[in-house]
């Protein structure tokens, strides 16, 4: 009997060991499908920011979650970093809802195209977006901004390169638009006459979806609501999501430091300049060693950003410029030369217009100033040295009192500095007079008696 209850009360144990398994698994389950993804870009759209988002797509994937939400508030950013965002969301198995957010906030030039790409558009009161005219589109002249009058007749920018940044870039954001069902028409104003909407507007307009105070009513109106996944018709089933936010890894974070293009020419001065100094002063190591790094990070992130030749050019020969102050003193004008073509290399290194994505004046002025003070402490070592007397090399020898070892009918040979000189000069000398040397020719010296010898 007792054999038989004991039996039984370990089948009812591990029944409720499975039961509860079993719950925990389910849960789980639904934690993992159940959830919306939280992605927040703000400022200007570069390199670090696409990163961002394609790693956050993919952790969204891997996750399984049921939505990707990107709060964005971004002026605008880089064509480049641009398209590499609309590529990712657009191969995303996961439906993005590109997401205006905070009040206040904004989606102008290229996140309007960002906006337009997503599968759900939404935006919270206080919010606009627009203004999406190419500034430098595939390296493209910004173009002027049409007055109203050419607005409304239609204005055609005024030339072919205008033209071609400008229609390009209408047809990317119609063939978005399309693809979303979204307002084409004002689309294309978007980007012709930098048309812009505040949130209600544009849901008036169908530009966007959703007009949602928070993430949370964002969720609640997007239930239900249909999109196109891989050519099918699909609803979106939203209410009740756990949102996890993601935030930037610290790769994420060093890409997004050394691409702000005040980093990126600072490195890349420090590592010409500890190259330079390691050139001077060989096995000094320590500026060879961080000029070395610095001169590699920088290379990498110029090439993630949209350079210049002309910039990289004038830098470059404003730096040589001034290197070649310190081997060849000119008395300041290489130096002075130097960092005139530095400065305006750095004011045209970065081809774009988009502020962020400038160098800032006072690094430039900071960095000009550092240059010309070499210059200047090059220049002065310079000048004073003429007045210094020479201490090395043949030239050293003349004026140097020298000691005759032997002498013959003008000839003979004489001692100085531990070594033994051929010369010539007066017809009679004797051993072991002092003489001083005139003129060096070869290896033959010139004396004349010295005063003492005179005496």
């Amino acid at each position: 009997m007792l054999a038989s209850r004991g039996s039984r009360w370990i089948v009812r144990s591990i029944l409720l060991m499975l039961v509860a398994v079993a719950i925990v698994l389910g849960s789980a389950a639904r934690s993992s499908s159940g959830e919306a993804i939280l992605l927040r870009v703000e400022g200007a759209i570069g390199p670090a920011t696409a990163s961002f988002l394609a790693n956050g797509l993919e952790q969204a994937r891997q996750a399984d979650a049921s939505l990707v939400i990107v709060a964005m508030d971004t002026p605008g950013g880089l064509d480049t970093s641009m398209r590499d965002i609309i590529r990712d969301i657009l191969a995303s198995p996961i439906p993005v809802a590109t997401y205006v957010h905070p009040s206040g906030a904004r989606a102008a030039s290229a996140g309007t195209y960002i906006l337009y790409a997503s599968h759900f558009a939404a935006m919270t009161p206080g919010t606009n977006l627009g203004a999406a005219t190419p500034i430098q589109i595939g390296g493209m002249p910004a173009p002027e901004q049409p007055s109203d009058d050419e607005q409304d007749t239609g204005a055609v920018p005024a030339n072919a390169a205008e033209r071609k940044a400008v229609n390009d870039a209408v047809a990317y954001i119609r063939s978005l638009a399309e693809m979303r069902g979204r307002n084409a028409e004002w689309a294309e104003e978007a980007v012709r006459g930098a048309a812009s909407l505040s949130a209600n507007a544009a849901l008036e307009q169908g530009v966007i979806d959703v007009v949602a105070s928070d993430p949370a009513s964002l969720l609640g109106q997007l239930d239900g609501r249909e999109y196109i996944m891989d050519g099918e018709t699909r609803a979106m089933s939203s209410a009740g999501l756990l949102i996890n936010e993601i935030e930037p890894s610290l790769g994420t974070q060093i890409l997004a430091t050394i691409t702000n293009p005040n980093i990126a020419l600072l490195l890349l001065m420090i590592g010409v300049y500890g190259l330079v100094f390691e050139f001077l002063n060989p096995g000094a190591l320590v500026p060879g060693t961080i000029g070395a790094i610095s001169l590699l990070i920088a290379l990498y992130a110029l090439a993630a950003l949209p350079v210049g030749f002309a910039g990289v050019a004038l830098i470059a020969l404003g730096v040589g410029l001034m290197v070649a102050e310190a081997f060849a003193p000119s008395f300041g004008i290489l130096g002075i030369g130097g960092v005139i073509a530095f400065v305006f290399g750095a004011t045209v290194l970065f081809d774009t217009d988009v502020p962020d994505f400038r160098v800032n004046w006072s690094v430039i002025a900071a960095l000009a100033i550092f240059g010309a003070g070499l210059v200047v402490l090059v220049a002065r070592v310079g000048i004073r040295s003429f007045g210094h007397p020479v201490v090395t090399g043949a030239e050293e020898l003349i004026g140097v009192t020298a000691t005759v070892l032997d002498w013959r009918n003008g000839k003979g040979h004489v001692f100085v500095h531990s070594e033994r000189w051929n010369a010539h000069g007066p017809d009679r000398l004797e051993e072991g007079e002092t003489v001083v040397i005139d003129e060096i020719a070869g290896l033959n010296l010139t004396v004349s008696r010295s005063a003492a010898s005179e005496n």
